[in-house]
C-alpha cells in the first residue's frame, strides 16, 4: 500500500510538471510597470530649454530677478541688524521669482510656436480654468480657407472663438450664432476674434479676455446649456483620425445632385 501511495504521490507531481515546486516558491511576474513620469527638476529643466530656445535672454532676466530679491532681503537684514535670517528667508523668494519669469516668458514662447498655425485658438483656450466646457474640435470651419470656430461655455454664456479674418469668417460666426440662438433661446452668444489684426485679441490674452466677462449664468445653467448642445448635436461628428482642416467637399457627390 505504501508503494502504491509512493506511486501515486510520484505519477501527481510528474503530472504536475517538474516546474510546479519551483512555480510554488517562485516569485510572481511583476506586471508590467507604467513608465515613470519626469520629475520637477526634469520638467523645470524641459521648459527652460524650450524658452530658452525662443526667447534668449530668458536667463539674464531670471538672474536679475533673482538678485533683486536678494538684494531686497540684504538691505531689510542689514536694516533690522539680522541679515542671516533674511537671506534665508530671501533666497527661496529668490527662486520663486526666477520661476514666475520662467513660466511667464514660457507661456509667451509656447504661444508664439502656434501663432498663425490652424487650430491655435482651440490651443489657446485650454489654459481656462475651472467653470469653463471646452470643445477639443471647432464647431464650424471652412475648409478652403482654414477659418474656424471654438465654442466656450461658460459663466459669461456661450463664446465662439473665431480663427480668421474678421470679414471672412463673418459668415461662419453667424450661422453658428443663429445656431445656437434657435437650440437654447435666452442664453448670451458672444463673438470673440482671435489674432494680431484690428478687432482681434492676441493668443496669449485670450484666456484673461473670458475670463473678464461678464458673468450673466450660474454653474447649473452652464451645466444644462452643454447638456442641451451635446443632446441635440450641433454639428455632424467627425471621424476620429481625420483633421477637420485637411478636409475637402466630394466632387462627384455634388456633380451627382
Amino acid at each position: 500500500m505504501a508503494n502504491s501511495t509512493d506511486n501515486s504521490s510520484t505519477a501527481t507531481s510528474d503530472a504536475d510538471g517538474p516546474g510546479s515546486r519551483r512555480r510554488l516558491f517562485s516569485r510572481k511576474p511583476k506586471a508590467d510597470k507604467p513608465p515613470k513620469k519626469p520629475g520637477t527638476l526634469k520638467r523645470i529643466g524641459e521648459v527652460f530649454a524650450m524658452t530658452r530656445r525662443n526667447d534668449p535672454n530668458v536667463i539674464w532676466i531670471m538672474l536679475l530677478a533673482f538678485l533683486a530679491v536678494v538684494a531686497v532681503g540684504l538691505l531689510i537684514g542689514f536694516l533690522i541688524r539680522n541679515v542671516v535670517t533674511m537671506l534665508i528667508i530671501a533666497i527661496p523668494l529668490a527662486f520663486l521669482a526666477a520661476l514666475f519669469i520662467l513660466s511667464r516668458r514660457a507661456e509667451r514662447a509656447a504661444f508664439s510656436q502656434i501663432e498663425g498655425k490652424p487650430g491655435a485658438s482651440g490651443a489657446a483656450l485650454s489654459v481656462l480654468r475651472r467653470g469653463w466646457i471646452l470643445k477639443d474640435e471647432p464647431v464650424a470651419v471652412n475648409a478652403r480657407t482654414q477659418d474656424a470656430v471654438f465654442r466656450a461655455i461658460g459663466r459669461p454664456g456661450i463664446i465662439l472663438v473665431a480663427e480668421g479674418p474678421v470679414n471672412r469668417v463673418k459668415p461662419l460666426v453667424n450661422a453658428e450664432r443663429v445656431k445656437m440662438n434657435r437650440i437654447v433661446p435666452g442664453v448670451p452668444v458672444q463673438v470673440v476674434h482671435a489674432g494680431n489684426g484690428e478687432g482681434q485679441v492676441p493668443l496669449q490674452r485670450l484666456s484673461k479676455k473670458l475670463q473678464k466677462m461678464k458673468k450673466n449664468l450660474t454653474r447649473q445653467e452652464v451645466s444644462a446649456v452643454d447638456k442641451r448642445l451635446s443632446a441635440l448635436g450641433t454639428r455632424m461628428p467627425i471621424p476620429k483620425g481625420v483633421d477637420p482642416f485637411k478636409a475637402r467637399p466630394d466632387r462627384k457627390a455634388m456633380r451627382g445632385r
